[in-house]
């Protein structure tokens, strides 16, 4: 089969190979992967600037049915339609998964950069407890935004403390941006404001405005975000922040266009060291900051919903297909900002 392969460390690097159809242990499953997302983090890997063990083939956002499985596997069969969390291969006994938190857990190894990953006709999934069984009407290609849309829902409804009725902002319309805003209108927001830059006109913005459960769109190259939430609060601002750009500007933002003993939800990493933080500016505010990462099991239920439902609508943001040995051009666009997600069919 092919498979698009990070062969090595350094930036490129990448190459779509023929491998082996992978071979499956007792307590294992094979999955025939029919949709799957590119995320930020494979740009990141295609450019040298997340970790990972080489050689490994790329892509942790998937779909699928069950092709095998092991002979240990009780609760799965072949023909199941499936998504999977990322969270393998976790140690199962420091503090963080005997808590609840494999997603932290320090020895996981998700696919896609710690052991093989979707981007392939057949995935190896070692641990099937982390799967979630998907509905006939959830297309596979929808479903192969699972993921993602599980970091918002994980970021918004159990850590945020999204609230009914809530006024919601999120900085940065990037794909996990715009997720976010359907979810926070799904979860009760009463009004949803998204606010990008004159570098997001080109599809971004746009793809914002078209959208039903965003409310206004800013680009705060043209109009002054905060006057615009101040005035659309009666002068309290936004009861929710949610910070999607990773982009200090953006983080610097979020502090102005919080009310006084309001929330911000962070999911935008910034990439870098270190950043200019408005530190008195939160303590004014006496503002609550949440920092998140990765997704928690009942996330996924939830996202599965949302999306079966059309709540969360993700034909708006997928702007590219195509199989992997388009890939070089996908990556491409999705760099540079010409598309804004893409999904491979293998």
């Amino acid at each position: 089969m092919q498979a698009l392969v990070k062969t090595a460390k350094g930036k490129g690097l990448v190459e779509l190979r023929e491998v082996p159809v992978p071979e499956i242990g007792d307590n294992e499953v094979l999955v025939e992967v029919k949709a799957a997302g590119i995320c930020g983090t494979d740009l990141h890997i295609y450019n040298d600037n997340f970790p990972y063990w080489p050689p490994v083939i790329l892509g942790h956002e998937f779909s699928g049915v069950i092709a095998q499985t092991g002979k240990n596997v009780k609760d799965w069969k072949a023909g199941d339609r499936v998504v999977g969390e990322p969270h393998t291969l976790a140690c199962g006994t420091c503090w963080l998964c005997r808590t609840g938190n494999r997603q932290l857990c320090p020895e996981k190894r998700s696919p896609g950069w710690g052991i093989d990953g979707c981007f392939a006709k057949y995935m190896s999934y070692p641990d099937p407890e982390l799967l979630h069984k998907i509905p006939e009407t959830l297309s596979f290609e929808k479903a192969a935004l699972v993921e993602p849309t599980a970091n918002v829902v994980s970021d918004l409804f159990e850590r945020g403390t999204l609230h009914p009725s809530d006024f919601v902002v999120v900085t940065g319309p990037g794909p996990i941006g715009l997720l976010a805003a359907m979810a926070a209108k799904a979860g009760g927001a009463s009004k949803v404001v998204i606010v990008g830059t004159a570098l997001d006109e080109g599809l971004r913005l746009p793809a914002a405005r078209k959208i039903k459960s965003i409310d206004h769109v800013i680009n705060v190259n043209r109009e002054d975000a905060v006057s615009i939430v101040m005035d659309l609060t009666g002068g309290r601002g936004a009861d929710l922040v949610v910070e999607a750009s990773g982009a200090a500007p953006g983080i610097a933002s979020a502090f102005q266009l919080v009310r006084k003993l309001g929330r911000i939800t962070a999911i935008g990493l910034t990439g870098k060291d270190q950043i200019t933080f408005p530190y008195d500016a939160a303590m004014f505010k006496a503002a609550e900051l949440t920092f998140n990462l990765s997704t928690v099991y009942s996330s996924w239920d939830k996202s599965i919903q949302l999306l079966d439902s059309g709540q969360i609508d993700t034909e708006m943001i997928i702007t590219h297909r195509g199989g992997l040995e388009q890939w070089k051009a996908l990556f491409s666009d999705l760099e540079q900002m010409k598309g804004i997600k893409g999904v491979f069919v293998p």
